[in-house]
């Protein structure tokens, strides 16, 4: 069992993403969703993004930060999207992560150290011809090419947040390829 910190990305916490959260709550992990937009949600993705442009990313970024302050160190950090952001973070710079699942995004390693903690495994998935990805795709295989314990996962398509169920973008058997590849890596998490 895993204990893991999942961060929504720029719609909010759809009721998609609700349900990944209970996917992994009924395979028996521990699942902390914070909520960086106070119960806002948005129909589009360009809509969600004009919202975090208002926060201010780095706004975001650091309440993911705080978000968590009173759990373990123990981690598996995981986000969609913009809440790679946060994810990726304390993956980086919290002692302690476990582990780091990256959905549709991937940020270069630099952004917030100079390479990837040793022996902390992670997995990134996407769609490969997903044109939000496009930008990340060099990051995740610079990722994937430097840390011990990574892996890259590119699934037919071009949506970004395939794995919402309640987004138009949903595709059910690229979700369902995803959630046995998180299964097995949190086993070992």
């Amino acid at each position: 069992m895993a204990e893991i910190l999942l961060f929504h990305h720029a719609q909010g916490q759809t009721p998609g993403f609700l349900a990944l959260a209970d996917e992994w709550r009924r395979a028996g992990h521990v699942v902390h969703t914070p909520d960086l937009y106070h119960g806002r949600t948005f129909d589009t993705l360009e809509a969600g993004v004009a919202h975090a442009r208002e926060l201010g990313f780095s706004h975001l970024l650091e309440a993911g930060v705080r978000a968590a302050d009173d759990l373990p160190s123990g981690l598996v950090y995981a986000g969609l999207s913009l809440g790679v952001m946060p994810a990726q973070r304390l993956t980086q710079t919290r002692p302690g992560a476990r582990g780091a699942l990256l959905l549709h995004a991937c940020l270069p390693v630099s952004e917030f150290g100079e390479h990837w903690p040793a022996d902390v495994p992670v997995q990134i998935h996407a769609m490969e011809a997903d044109p939000y990805f496009e930008e990340d795709a060099e990051a995740a295989r610079a990722l994937v090419g430097s840390a011990s314990r990574a892996e890259l996962f590119l699934y037919p398509g071009d949506e970004h947040l395939f794995t919402d169920s309640s987004l138009p973008a949903y595709d059910a058997a690229a979700t369902s390829l995803l959630l046995r590849r998180v299964g097995d890596f949190l086993k070992g998490n």
